[in-house]
């Protein structure tokens, strides 16, 4: 393992541990004013098999709020927080994970991490002033066709991919360069996981070295952004513990799992992921407009297109 990435490693324990503080924090402040409330065991199973598949690449977010709509577990103003917050832990721990399991170029580990950092603060910013729709259209059909590329590879029709474990040259850059652009789209709700395995695999980097980075890029804006709804309290917090809890072991199965699959299976697996994120993408749109034209029980549906952390489907 190189220095960088024990550096790393080392930012990803402290900032979980700073996350751990402030929600314990305000956790026995809500025990002393009495709102305290005992955790539900149907978070712990949502928790458990969301982020299961969140390891495998899929994301979590989408499939834990359709859950949320289906048996009306949090109020809609208070999803955008029970998301973040319930995922940062187990998040945290599949960064940890693969990227001390799984070796890769440190400049193309830090370069993309950082670049997808960069790129959320600077679509912060921006966010409100694109055209989601048209962008989701762009990014389902680009999707779609990388897949027939990568499944036509899988079948021996074009060369194969390659099992490299870093990028240099002319393919670092552009890597770098699209990693920027995948965080700022992460703030109109478009996920990470898909474009980055996709990316990287045609790139000729091994889809198991894609793990690391796109769980690293994932990770800080998700700390970040799920100490801010804590400290504003807007999150369920005995939901977000079951998610937190539910989580932890499922994402170490998972990833056991990832680790042991062939580069054959793996290479599969890519495949399924970019067609469910591009087919989600594509009714992502009509399903929003059709939660934007009523109301919840709770009150309108939040505005999950704005410019914050929370807004993100990985």
């Amino acid at each position: 393992m190189s220095n960088v990435e024990l550096v790393l490693l080392c930012a990803i324990a402290l900032t979980s541990l700073w996350f751990v503080a402030v929600w314990v924090r305000h956790a026995l402040t809500a025990r002393r004013r009495g709102d305290a409330q005992l955790m539900r065991p149907g978070d712990l199973i949502t928790g458990a098999v969301t982020l299961f598949f969140d390891t495998l690449g899929i994301g979590s977010f989408a499939t834990t709020m359709a859950v949320f709509r289906l048996f009306k577990r949090v109020p809609d103003r208070l999803v955008p927080g029970t998301l973040n917050v319930g995922n940062a832990l187990p998040c945290a721990a599949q960064s940890f994970i693969f990227i001390a399991a799984v070796p890769v170029a440190p400049s193309t580990l830090i370069g993309m991490i950082a670049s997808a950092a960069l790129g959320s603060m600077v679509g912060v910013r921006v966010v409100g002033r694109l055209p989601l729709r048209a962008i989701q259209y762009v990014i389902a059909a680009a999707l779609a066709i990388a897949a027939a590329l990568f499944i036509a590879k899988n079948l021996g029709m074009l060369p194969p991919g390659g099992e490299a474990s870093g990028l240099e040259g002319a393919k670092l850059a552009l890597a770098i360069a699209v990693s920027f652009v995948l965080g700022g789209l992460m703030m109109l709700g478009i996920g990470y996981y898909a474009p980055c395995l996709i990316l990287l695999s045609l790139l000729g980097m091994s889809p198991l070295a894609a793990f690391p980075i796109m769980m690293g890029a994932n990770l800080f804006p998700l700390l970040i952004g799920g100490a801010g709804f804590i400290r504003t309290g807007q999150h369920d917090g005995r939901t977000a513990l079951g998610l937190t809890l539910g989580g932890l072991p499922a994402v170490l199965v998972a990833a056991y799992l990832v680790k042991s699959l062939p580069v054959e299976g793996l290479r599969w697996m890519v495949a399924f992921v970019v067609i469910y994120a591009s087919l989600s993408i594509l009714f992502a749109p009509k399903l929003r407009s059709a939660e934007a034209a009523g109301e919840s029980d709770d009150g309108p549906s939040p505005n999950l297109n704005g410019g914050s952390y929370a807004n993100r489907t990985r």
